[in-house]
């Protein structure tokens, strides 16, 4: 069995689980407001602003027998650049004050996230890392798509405010193909077990994002008034 079949395999439990949270059955029930999708956008915004910064830290700290991730974590970066702007314009969209998402403070599910992946880089194994990417990049893949078409048709909003979800959904199949095939380069069994690992607590962290969204998430934009 490759790798990246393994990682799909033994990380199943807990991706049920992400997908379990409330706010996501919600979604495709029609049960969803403005407000908690300004929510997501909010929390999605204070961990996506970290992604560049966070695999910059992972190139530093790759090994040299590792040159060859170190090349692929450059065009992770180069990809991902900008994106949390993405997110802050589908807010203004929204009728949303997207300079109060930026200053605003995270909830405590997102910075912990975020302070769990610069741990794992920074005093465990930068390989870690490549566990939010699994969990990141899997959940938009199935998910995005599905969830910006039910929330649209809800909210009845533009196209245009949901920029952040449709790149990421089922239009990015390459990049997860790109992920898949660098995961299967990955031979060594302890090496495996920490991706494997991180994934599992990443897929814990980012569930309890979203299980704090529907009205428990403290920062939120405030719409603009008329």
């Amino acid at each position: 069995m490759q790798f990246f079949d393994r990682l799909v395999m033994e990380t199943e439990a807990e991706r049920n689980s992400l997908l379990s949270a409330p706010i996501i059955a919600r979604c495709f029930s029609g049960d969803i407001t403005l407000k908690d999708y300004l929510d997501f956008l909010t929390q999605a915004f204070h961990h996506v602003r970290h992604t560049v910064p966070l695999m910059m830290a992972v190139g530093a700290r790759l090994p040299q027998d590792k040159e060859w991730m170190r090349e692929a974590v450059a065009e992770y970066i180069e990809e991902e650049i900008g994106h949390q702007e993405w997110i802050l314009n589908d807010i203004a969209v929204c009728g949303g004050d997207k300079e109060a998402a930026r200053h605003s403070q995270p909830a405590q599910a997102t910075e912990l996230m975020v302070a769990y992946a610069y741990d794992m880089i920074n005093r465990i194994n930068p390989l870690g890392f490549f566990g939010m990417v699994h969990v990141l990049e899997g959940t938009s893949i199935n998910m995005a798509d599905r969830i910006a078409d039910a929330v649209r048709t809800t909210l009845n909003l533009p196209k245009k405010a949901f920029s952040y979800l449709y790149s990421h959904g089922s239009l990015d199949q390459d990049h997860v193909q790109f992920f898949e095939n660098l995961m299967n380069r990955i031979e060594d069994r302890a090496e495996q077990d920490l991706i494997i690992h991180s994934c599992k607590v990443f897929y814990r962290l980012y569930g309890d994002i979203f299980r704090g969204l529907g009205g428990n998430v403290e920062a939120v934009p405030l719409l603009r008034s008329a």
